[in-house]
């Protein structure tokens, strides 16, 4: 096939309301349901599945002219499925994109497709070498740097998340990697007080989000 596949009614509605063309779209009952699990590789597919063209990835330096720009990094996410719900979260609170690395991370895959409920068709997703290169040129364009490590002091109410933010979370294990924790201005914690003592990173992501959103309105 010369596309990719993505599956669930709201994934394929979306990219026909998006940037890339839809090639082909398989639907039951017309297509059997062992033909709809072979195309897209689950059972999760709610009845349709669709070839569309390959991801349009934005470039790293597209995300950082907006004067009051508001960019989640994330810093080597394995798992598609919190790719998804992070990128969900950012197109409804109506973050500016999404950076991503180009190796050793989750990408814009079916199964991110399908976690996103279809945002990532509406969403700028950049894919680049280096993070902390990234967030090198997101200084130098004015951006403040907010890392997420849980050991930081400084709750997300507690600082300024207005004018050119972004908002860097690493992996649940590990959080960020030294190097990208030393590129940021500062690090924040979303204080718990319960007995887990981590959050799963989307949800991290979706509450970092909407507290920049509420500082700005």
């Amino acid at each position: 096939m010369a596309g990719e596949i993505i599956y669930g009614r709201n994934p394929v509605e979306e990219a026909e309301r998006g940037r890339r063309k839809v090639l082909r779209v398989w639907k039951s009952p017309e297509t059997p349901e062992t033909k709809l699990v072979e195309l897209c590789g689950s059972s999760d597919h709610q009845g349709i599945v669709a070839e569309v063209e390959p991801y349009p990835y934005v470039d790293g330096q597209e995300l950082l002219g907006d004067e009051n720009a508001l960019v989640v990094v994330l810093d080597q996410i394995q798992d598609p499925r919190n790719l998804g719900a992070v990128c969900r979260s950012a197109e409804a609170a109506g973050a500016s994109g999404v950076v991503i690395p180009d190796r050793r991370a989750a990408s814009v895959t079916a199964a991110a497709a399908k976690a996103s409920a279809g945002a990532v068709e509406h969403l700028k997703i950049a894919r680049v070498r280096n993070i902390s290169d990234w967030i090198t040129d997101a200084k130098d364009a004015g951006f403040w740097i907010w890392g997420a490590d849980g050991r930081a002091d400084q709750a997300p109410w507690q600082v300024d998340l207005t004018g050119k933010t972004a908002l860097v979370l690493g992996t649940e294990e590990k959080g960020l990697r030294p190097r990208v924790a030393d590129s940021c201005d500062g690090l924040i914690a979303i204080p718990q007080a319960g007995q887990v003592d981590s959050l799963n990173v989307s949800v991290a992501a979706a509450v970092l989000i909407f507290e920049a959103i509420r500082q700005r309105s």
